[in-house]
């Protein structure tokens, strides 16, 4: 149904691929997607030893014979040191995954240029997460085969130039010429065919896939998404250098009104803590930790399984590039 530089790259049906979202991004949801025919994601950051990381690649295979992605984040970590990401790294390389999303650092500065020799070198396509046509050419520049373009509507850590997907998705596909994949408010088929229109090759969605009968999360957390609207979700940790963008919530009001007295980081890392984040989604409390997620939400309305969300996505967005065309003509 569709042919892109990263359908044709990765040998897809759809040009839609699952980023990275800290402990819901395991073998399940990423088989799920993949075998929806999109491409999906194991976040390496869920795993702390060689072996446990090694066997989420397994365990995955076992589950679809599809390509899908690893993430690796170098950003400031308690718990993901330096010689984590080198480990990801390596067992990417031996395990030769399809592709990998950095996200943070660009490798070549986190542990570098010879981490991407050697994934370049398995045959591993490295795609760099970013905010800005600078980086972007970074990236391509030291040898990356696509960008992610990550506008500020995204959940997680945008970029704090604070450019909207519908800029910066141009401003990156003139500048570039590696494939470009949009990044922030895509959740639904429209969402994918103004990206396509606006020069991307695919997309990138995570908290849409939160929603869907795949995700291993508490119910109350999908039934939440469906509920919030898109004006429900809030920048913070300005004040420390790595915003982020979290759904509101009581955590999120304890941080910004710390943040707003300045306070530090001794009184903000309890608060933002990785396990903290792994309760609230397994037991279902929406105020326990901030939720990273995307002002998409206002485009959840459902909970559907990974295919069947695919699946409508390919046809409204070719619905919707044949009614742009009609009335172009």
């Amino acid at each position: 149904m569709f042919k892109t530089d990263i359908t044709e790259m990765f040998g897809i049906e759809y040009p839609i691929i699952c980023g990275a979202m800290m402990w819901l991004c395991t073998p399940p949801l990423c088989s799920a997607i993949s075998n929806a025919g999109g491409m999906g994601n194991i976040t390496s950051g869920n795993y702390n030893t060689e072996e446990e990381f090694r066997n989420a690649i397994n365990e995955t295979r076992k589950l679809t014979d599809k390509p899908f992605m690893v993430n690796i984040t170098a950003l400031p970590s308690i718990r993901i040191s330096a010689e984590h990401h080198i480990m990801y790294a390596k067992v990417c390389a031996e395990e030769q995954v399809a592709g990998i999303e950095v996200s943070g650092a660009p490798l070549d500065r986190a542990i570098g240029m010879e981490a991407i020799e050697m994934l370049k070198k398995a045959g591993v396509k490295l795609f760099h997460k970013v905010g800005s046509v600078r980086h972007a050419r970074h990236a391509e520049k030291v040898g990356y085969d696509g960008i992610y373009a990550a506008g500020i509507e995204e959940g997680g850590h945008p970029l704090n130039d604070d450019v909207s997907t519908m800029i910066l998705t141009p401003r990156i596909a003139d500048s570039v010429n590696i494939p470009v994949v949009t990044v922030g408010g895509i959740a639904d088929g429209r969402s994918l065919a103004a990206a396509l229109n606006l020069g991307a090759q695919g997309v990138m969605m995570a908290s849409r896939f939160i929603a869907t009968k795949e995700c291993l999360v508490h119910d109350k957390i999908k039934d939440e998404l469906v509920k919030r609207e898109e004006y429900e979700t809030i920048i913070f940790g300005r004040s420390i250098g790595l915003q982020g963008r979290a759904l509101m919530n009581k955590s999120i009001e304890a941080i910004m009104a710390i943040e707003e007295r300045g306070g530090g980081l001794d009184e903000l890392i309890p608060l933002m803590g990785g396990d903290r984040i792994k309760k609230a989604w397994d037991e279902g409390d929406v105020d326990v930790a901030p939720l990273m997620v995307c002002q998409s939400i206002g485009l959840i309305n459902d909970v559907p399984t990974c295919r069947d969300l695919l699946d409508t996505m390919a046809r409204e967005a070719k619905e919707t590039l044949s009614r742009a065309h009609q009335m172009a003509e």
